[in-house]
């Protein structure tokens, strides 16, 4: 990755706006925190207005949590699925923080069923949170990046591996994963001339989040787990780079680290020794 910065920037986040699909709990909660923790605003655009009897968090409390960090929050439920509250929430970021640096992609859901067991319902939930999802907030939100400052869209989705064995362990689950790996790949392109960076990341061993924690056997998974932390780092670095030179990438959190000199990553583990960590999939 670059090591370049833009003399805004200048290694902190202090003063930039984020806009960020979902957010009220786990990966994308911990991204917002970190950049919180610079002085940065962040809108999360989430559908947990009140709470939800299984999951912790709603996106209150995520933006209650936000400003005790040091940052500036906007919370606005909604659902990246509809168009007029996404187009709402560009505005709400807009109004309140008067512009949009950066996007982060953080929505998705998941069911990693085989195709005969895949409901289409769960199968069109995937293609419309996570591809719809990060293409229509992407898209909604370009005329403000490009008035932003180092703006960045930051996607959470993994390398493009046509390795069969993806497709073939969770077809429905992959595609749609795909699907925002090619939004990076294509905005990448098409935006290289207006200076926004267009990157993927994705954790190289599995995250303990509410999703790892509701499979079967989830509580001893996310013993094999890192915390979030080291997700939010790595985003956090990615977010400091240059946007006209950083873009296209498709990063694990380990990968970033390592480039930003990091080499002791046990402090993100949750007990297990780094050797038993478990991979996250798509690796």
């Amino acid at each position: 990755m670059s090591e370049s910065s833009t003399p805004e920037n200048a290694g902190t986040l202090a003063g930039r706006t984020i806009l960020m699909s979902g957010g009220s709990r786990g990966i994308g909660l911990a991204i917002a925190l970190r950049a919180a923790a610079d002085g940065a605003n962040v809108a999360i655009l989430a559908k947990t207005g009140s709470p939800h009897k299984q999951l912790e968090g709603t996106v209150h409390s995520a933006a209650a949590a936000i400003e005790a960090a040091g940052g500036r929050a906007l919370a606005i439920v909604g659902d990246v699925r509809n168009d007029e509250d996404v187009e709402r929430a560009v505005r709400a970021a807009v109004a309140a923080f008067g512009g949009i640096d950066i996007v982060v992609n953080n929505a998705s859901a998941i069911d990693l069923s085989d195709t005969s067991a895949l409901s289409m319902k769960k199968y069109d939930l995937m293609q419309d949170i996570n591809v719809r999802g990060s293409f229509l907030l992407s898209k909604t939100a370009l005329p403000a990046l490009r008035e932003g400052t180092n703006p960045h869209i930051l996607t959470l989705s993994p390398p493009l591996n046509l390795d069969p064995k993806w497709a073939g362990a969770h077809l429905g689950y992959t595609m749609s994963k795909y699907g925002m790996s090619l939004t990076t790949l294509g905005l990448a392109q098409e935006l290289r001339a207006d200076g926004i960076g267009v990157n993927s990341l994705w954790p190289a061993t599995l995250i303990d989040t509410a999703a790892i924690r509701a499979m079967p056997g989830g509580e001893q998974l996310v013993r094999a787990a890192r915390s979030p932390r080291i997700v939010a780092d790595a985003a956090h670095a990615i977010l400091l780079s240059d946007a006209r030179t950083h873009t296209g990438n498709f990063h694990t959190d380990e990968s970033v680290l390592a480039a930003a000199g990091v080499t002791d990553l046990s402090v993100y583990s949750l007990g297990a020794p780094e050797d038993r960590l478990i991979p996250d999939i798509f690796l």
